[in-house]
Order: C-alpha cells, then structure tokens, then sequence
C-alpha cells in the first residue's frame, strides 16, 4: 500500500522560537551587539525541538525532516518535485559563505562571476545566465532576499548578514517567483528575531590585513514583539598588485574590502493569527575593483609600452602573478538600503487560509573608476564621480498571496507589482596616449595597403597620422571628456499567478500554476560629446579627402596613378581610417542625441508537474514548464553599417537599441530517495531545457552589442547526495551536474559567419557552461575535555574546462579547475564561544572568471591565434586564511 508521509503543508510563516520575557536593558545592549559580532548556531533547532512532538522531534533529528519553502509555503524538501540545493545555516558558516558568489562552492552546476566592477556579478544555472555588463539586461537567475526579489544579481550581491538557509532551485521558476528566473532562483532566508535575549559577536583577522567584527542582539520587547540589529564591519588589502605608471592612480593594491552594513528587524505578533515582521537595512562598500591580468600579450603591446612610463602592461603574460598595470583609479562606492513589511494572517476564510502582504523599497547606486585600457599608457578610462559614471535602482515592489490547503487541495493565488527607475550616467575619457595609440594603430594598416600596390610611403612618426589626416595640431583631436550619457528607465510590472496542488490519491499529487505578467518599460536617452569630437568631426567632412592629403604628406605619389585607382585606393582605405575615429566614445554623430523607446509585453508563464510517492522512502516526478524574461534595452551606445542594430560595424548611430524577451521551455524528470531511516537522502533529475531568443550581451572590443539567439539547449542531470553517517557527528553533502549547453545552429546575422566576430557560437557550447561540476562538503563535529567540542569542514567545487569569453575565443578557455574551503572549530559546548581557523581555496588555485578582448588591443581577426591580439581576464581570488572567534551571552 502506497502512504502519504505524515507532512503538515503550511504557508512559509517562520514563527520564532519560545516567547520569554526580556530585560529592559535595550540600549545597552544594542551597543555590546555593535561592537561585538553573530554566532548563533543550532540554538533556532534546539529552542523548537522543546515543545516538539515525538513524531516531529525524530523528523528534525534526520535529514528527512529538511524543510524548504520552494513553492512559498513550507514544506519537506523530499516532497517537492523541484530539482533544489538546500544550505542549512551552519554549513554556511562552515564553508565561509557570506555572499552569493560564495555559495557557488556548494551547488553544483551554478557559476558566479564578477567583471569591471562587484556590481557586474552574474549568477548562472546549468550554463544558463545573463551574458555582458549592461544595466539593461535583466537576470536570467533571479535573487530573492526575505522574499524581496532584486532587479539584478549585482544589486543583490554583498553580505548577507545572518543567514538561515539559502535554497538554489534550478529551472525556470516564473509561475512562483516572478519573470526573470528562467533558470532559476536563489532564495536567501535571513534569520528572524526571536522571543529570547542574547548577544552574538565575532572577530575575524586574516591574510592580507583582513580585519571583521560583526554582531548581533536580539530581544523580546514584551510578550508579543521582539527586536534583532545586525551590524558588521569588514575590510581587507587587496590582492592584486597594480603598476601605476605615471598615475594620476596611486592606490597600488586592487580587490581590496572595505564595507559596513546594518540590519534592524521588528517582528509584532498582536495575536496568535497576525505576524508582521519589519525589516531596514544599508549597506555601504567603498573599495576599489576591478583591475584586470593579461592572458595573451599581442602584437600592439610594443605601442602601449612606448606611450608608457613604464611597461605599459606587463612584459610576458603570467596571470598567475596577479600582478597589473592601471594608471586611472577603479574606486567604486556603492550604497544599497531598503525598507520591507512581510504581514502574514491567518485569516478566517477557506479553512484558516493564509494571506501574505511583503512590501518593499529599495534604493541601490553604484559608482565606479574605470581604467578602460587596462595598462598604463593613458588611453581611455572613466572618473569614479557621480556626474560620470554612476547606475542606479529605485525599485518598489509589492506582493499579495492566498494561501490554503485542504485534505485534497493545497492552493495558492497572488498578485506581484513592482515600479523600478534604473539610471544610468555613462562617459569616456579620453587620455594623452590615445591619439597616438590609436593613430599608429590605424597607420600600419594604411601602410601596409599602400606597399602592397608597389608605392612608397613615409613610414615615421605613424602617432601624427590622425593629425595629418584631420589638419588638426597633434593631441587636438581627441582629448578630454569624449561621451557623456544620460539613460533614465522606467519598468512596471504586473503579475496575476495561481499554483495549485490535487492530491489525487494518497501516492500521486497534480501541480498546475500559471503566471499572467505585463511588462511596461519606457527608456530616454540623451547623448553628448562634450569635447565636441573634433578629431571625428574634421574626418567626416571630406573622409577620401582627409586620407589623401596624408597619404601626400608621407610622400605618396598619387598622381602617379590613375583617377580610378585613386578611387579605389581611397575607397579602401577611407572608411577603415575614419572608423577608427569614429568610436562610439569619439564619433561626433552622437553628439545632441536624444530618444525615447518603449515596449510592452504581455505573456504567460506556468508549469505542469506529476508527483508520484511509491513509498516512504521514494518519490518520483515529471514537470514541464514554460518560462519567461523580459525584454529591454541596451544602454550603451550602439552604431552599425546602417542605423539598424543587427547590421555590422559602422559608425551610423542605431536609435533603436531593444531586444525581445527570452523564453524557456523546461522539461524534468526527477526522483527523490531516503534512505537510512531519513539519514541518506539520494536525488537526482533530468533536465532538458530549450531557450528562444536568448539575451547575449558580448563585449566586441569597443562597445557591447546585444543579440538574441534563436535557439540554446540545456540538456544534462543534476544529482545530490546527503548523507547523515552512522559515525555521531560526521555529515557528508555533495552533488554532481552534467549539462550540454549549446548555442543552436542558425545565424541570425553576418556576425554568425566568419570572419564576424560571433561565427564560433552556433552549434558550440555555450560560454560559462562547463559540461561537468561537482561538489562536495564533509563536516565533522566531536566532544572532548569536560566541556568542549570540535568542529571540522571542508568543501570543495570542481568544474571542467568552459569558456569564459561571450564571443568562445579560444584564449577566453579556462581550464578545468577545484577550490576548496576548509575550517576547524574548538569552542565550549553550550556554544558560548568558539575559535575556528579557516582557509579559502587552500590550495591557492589560478582560475579566471572572465576573459575579454583587450579593449582597443586585439584589431586583428577573430580567428584562434591572430597574433595582433590582445586578451585580459578578471582573475579569482587567491588563498585566503585566518582565524575567527565567535562568541553568544
């Protein structure tokens, strides 16, 4: 006979633990907490297990009993046909996990990475993310925090403060978490105050000047409303080691930490029916990031290193020694703050349903330095000032839900609104060094056209040669602050969703959820030249013109052929020259731009599950889903042959910069097992994913172009193991994905086709998609003395060889590569305090987790090996150790 397991299914309210009165001592002890720091282990599990029943109790004590809130009410996590990581709080701490790059070390087939600065981190599941640095894109894995969904992964990377779980659900997961989680969700649930009174605090130093104190206090305020604060302070030298040059940068360290955050909640409980919990949080980083290694040192590094005082970058390619060469500041300072109100009621209607109101506004900016050229010879880079260079997000959303259950149904219905103003200041400046870098660049091209029909030409000084062709005096024609824009948008959107589960017999359950979402976005641009591109300017005027008078100059002897030729000559050369300086930060056809873009879309997400439970120990089910991200705009400028945004490179500006929407369609097939009396819990599901008009956002050298590809295919299984041993207090948790992520065959434009700059991606493997990760944590914990314990963890990620770049140049390919976290505990066995020495990636492994085209540095062919190219990549982080000591009164 098939059962049921005997599983309560609730709406995801979080009670907190045993009401106790406090003492009054509020302000005192709100100081301790900010001068000390959190621990807070297993004291949430021991306080519930005291009024537990027998039966729940021996759950709780088994890996059976896991609880996760998946489909926005609680439920065992054996029971949910979703294919989901779930990390408890301590093997959090355990593995060092304080942001949601970190927790990429525990969840197999999920890639974080950060580019130009922390706020480009994008998260990716099964070799499916978003793709590029640009504000206009939006995540294809979506970030949740207390149930605030943020608009981009880079607004909701940072500390993450107490964590209780944090649960990675792979697939689309639109119907119940929204658009933008076409690939998946990662769920942050921070720990909520309690009803007991007490003080966490920890101190931690480490390599590289690492210094961090955070901590807690929480209290009950009387018998039905408890306070928690949460405040940290972290900072950290950097660990890359920076060439300045001749400045103006004197900071010679990069990836450095210096950050503070503070958290305050209020939960009210003025009945046994009504919880509503109040959350406020800032956080403020001001750091420098991100300098960038030299992977392949091409042929146009002898001209940076002439313009240089120094090297100009670095004389043999070696990203091992992350060492680099930036003369402009990458000073970033970001400010992220937020106000939210989750109110949940367990109401009077259809059988003690539950409503849901979460409430939220937030505030996000980020302002950042940019060496642009990435060496030392001063080309082109951006002010780390407000005016120039400056992203930010005003978002407010809201969030009603019905929740219910009865014998046959578990139901939910809801409705989602957010209003998000995204701003943008954009600029380049142009420095002394990038006329004559770019002018030599350009003259050995001319050159070598003008030798191969037999002709002389006067090959010194080639750094004059825009000088020549504009009549301009040399370093007049490009100079000073080249581009300086303004984006302001504005996206509304509207959701309708129900999720729905008939418990058909006592074996089988039937899940039915559909999402209806309309998307409004509205974008203005205005664009400016404030130095007024003069170089660009004088080119435009008369390009065959301009070219001849310097091809006359370097003693070409036009008159010696004839009209025809001369046309063709010319023909050749002129749009070549002028191109180069007509850049989007250069070309003088930007300059008092002004547009107004709008689109609407209005779609449908859902999915179809089965759940089959042959027993207690096995569950087996098949899902289909449909999924959804939106559309948008590029904020960037963009120019083409034509005006039109799929044409090749030009210098024509191209008005409209939107993309349509990426649609998924998801299939799995998946089991769960336990084992062991609830102590081996063994998954595993199969995924096929088919994703249209995927949003790629590549880096071709000068600008970012947005294409959408017709087709990507996912395709692969995930598995997961956790495992309880017999052996008292050793945990053993991992898993293993392999997925097939690939571009499909169609060309959607001539840059598809070779020699285009995109002819590797159809039918290849799709970048940041490795075809094999896995992971592996192992915790042990033992007794000792007369009143201690140790505690030991280490864990570790392997991901086969991927490529980095969005373009699969073969030089973007990181190879297959392992980190490991590991740390060991010593401390009292009421857990008042405890010192545990940490290490992370031990063994100091080299990796890079983005590749790109040196910009202004790689003119040469798109073709594996071009010798003229130039390649730099963002490196990961080296080995990282120290000690922290955590302390509870």
């Amino acid at each position: 006979m098939n059962v049921r397991k005997p599983v309560t299914r609730k709406p995801a309210i979080r009670k907190p633990a045993i009401r106790k009165p406090a003492p009054r001592l509020l302000v005192l002890s709100i100081a301790c907490a900010l001068a000390t720091v959190p621990v807070a282990q297993a004291r949430a599990q021991d306080a519930v297990a005291t009024d537990a029943d027998p039966q729940d109790e021996a759950r709780t004590t088994t890996l059976s009993g896991l609880v996760v809130t998946a489909q926005k009410r609680e439920e065992i996590l054996q029971d949910v046909p979703i294919a989901i990581t779930a990390l408890p709080e301590q093997l959090l701490q355990d593995t060092g996990v304080r942001d949601i790059k970190d927790v990429q070390l525990l969840v197999p087939g999920l890639t974080v990475s950060s580019t130009q600065s922390e706020v480009q981190t994008v998260a990716r599941i099964r070799g499916i993310g978003t793709v590029g640095d640009n504000a206009g894109l939006e995540s294809s894995v979506g970030v949740v925090i207390d149930g605030v969904y943020r608009p981009r992964n880079g607004v909701g990377f940072g500390d993450l403060g107490e964590i209780e779980r944090i649960e990675v659900l792979k697939g689309p997961q639109g119907t119940v978490f929204g658009k933008n989680t076409s690939a998946g969700v990662i769920n942050v649930i921070t720990r909520r105050p309690d009803y007991n009174t007490y003080v966490d605090g920890e101190l931690t130093v480490g390599n590289y000047g690492a210094l961090g104190v955070a901590g807690t206090f929480n209290s009950a305020l009387g018998e039905n409303s408890a306070l928690r604060v949460y405040a940290a302070k972290r900072q950290r030298d950097g660990w890359v080691d920076v060439h300045t040059g001749g400045g103006p940068r004197r900071e010679d360290e990069d990836y450095d930490q210096n950050f503070h955050s503070l958290r305050g909640q209020l939960l009210l409980e003025p009945t046994d029916t009504l919880d509503i919990n109040f959350i406020a949080d800032f956080t403020s980083r001001e750091e420098n990031c991100c300098t960038a290694v030299t992977l392949v040192r091409g042929a146009t590094a002898p001209i940076i290193d002439a313009l240089a005082p120094d090297e100009g970058v670095i004389p043999v390619a070696d990203p091992s020694r992350r060492e680099v060469w930036s003369n402009r500041s990458t000073e970033q300072d970001l400010k992220d703050k937020g106000l939210s109100m989750e109110v949940n009621w367990e109401t009077p209607w259809f059988g003690g349903a539950t409503l849901t109101s979460i409430t939220a506004s937030r505030d996000w900016e980020a302002i950042n330095g940019l060496d642009f050229d990435f060496s030392t010879a001063d080309l082109i880079y951006r002010n780390a000032d407000r005016d120039e260079s400056f992203t930010g997000f005003e978002t407010l959303t809201q969030e009603l839900r019905l929740t219910g259950s009865t014998d046959a149904f578990d139901w939910m219905v809801g409705a989602f609104y957010s209003d998000e103003d995204l701003k943008r200041n954009d600029s380049y400046r142009v420095g002394a060094g990038y006329e004559p870098y770019v002018s030599t660049l350009v003259f050995q091209r001319v050159a070598a056209g003008v030798t191969g029909l037999g002709l002389p030409i006067d090959t010194s000084n080639p750094a004059a040669f825009f000088s020549q062709v504009t009549g301009q005096p040399f370093g007049t024609g490009f100079s000073g602050l080249g581009a300086l824009d303004r984006y302001q948008q504005n996206a509304k959107s509207y959701a309708l969703f129900t999720n729905n589960t008939w418990h058909a017999t006592d074996a089988l359950d039937l899940t039915l959820g559909l999402r209806y979402t309309r998307e409004d976005k509205e974008l203005d641009s205005v664009y400016s030249n404030p130095n007024g591109s003069p170089g660009c300017a004088a080119a435009l005027a008369d390009p065959a013109g301009g070219v001849a008078q310097a091809l006359l100059a370097r003693g070409v002897p036009l008159g010696a052929l004839t009209p025809e030729q001369q046309a063709a000559l010319l023909g050749q050369l002129a749009p070549q020259v002028v191109g180069f300086m007509c850049l989007p930060w250069a070309n003088a056809l930007h300059n008092g731009r002004s547009s107004h873009q709008e689109r609407e879309e209005k779609e449908w997400s859902g999915t179809l599950k089965a759940a089959y439970r042959w027993n207690d120990s096995v569950m087996t089910y098949v899902s289909a889903a449909r999924g959804y991200k939106a559309g948008g705009f590029n904020l960037d400028r963009v120019q083409s042959a034509d005006g039109q945004s799929s044409s090749g490179a030009g210098i024509v500006p191209v008005a409209d910069t939107s993309f349509p929407g990426e649609f998924v369609d998801s299939y799995e097939l998946g089991a769960k097992t336990t084992w062991m009396d609830g102590n081996l819990l063994l998954n595993a599901t199969l995924f096929h994913q088919t994703y249209e008009d995927f949003q790629l956002n590549s880096f071709l050298g000068t600008s970012f172009v947005v294409r959408s590809i017709p087709e990507v295919v996912s395709q692969g299984i995930d598995t997961e193991v956790l495992w309880q041993t017999p052996i008292e207090g050793l945990m053993v948790q991992g898993g293993l994905t392999y997925a097939d992520t690939r571009y499909g065959d169609e060309t959607p434009t001539a840059e598809f086709v070779f020699p285009g700059p995109l002819y590797k991606l159809p039918g290849s493997r799709a970048s940041f998609a490795p075809l094999w990760s896995g992971s592996a944590s192992v915790t042990y914990q033992w007794e000792f003395g007369g009143n201690l314990m140790g505690r030991f963890n280490i864990g570790g990620k392997y991901m086969s060889d991927f490529n980095t770049g969005s373009d699969l140049d073969a030089e973007k390919v990181q190879e297959g590569y392992a980190v490991f976290n590991a740390r060991l505990g010593i401390g009292s066995r009421d857990r008042r305090w405890m010192v545990e020495l940490w290490g992370q990636n031990i063994f100091d492994e080299d990796y890079i987790q983005v590749a790109f085209d040196a910009p202004l540095q790689a003119p040469g062919s798109p073709a594996p090996g071009d010798p003229l190219n130039s390649y730099n990549g963002f490196p990961g982080a080296p080995a990282m150790y120290g000690v922290t000591l955590r302390v509870h009164y």
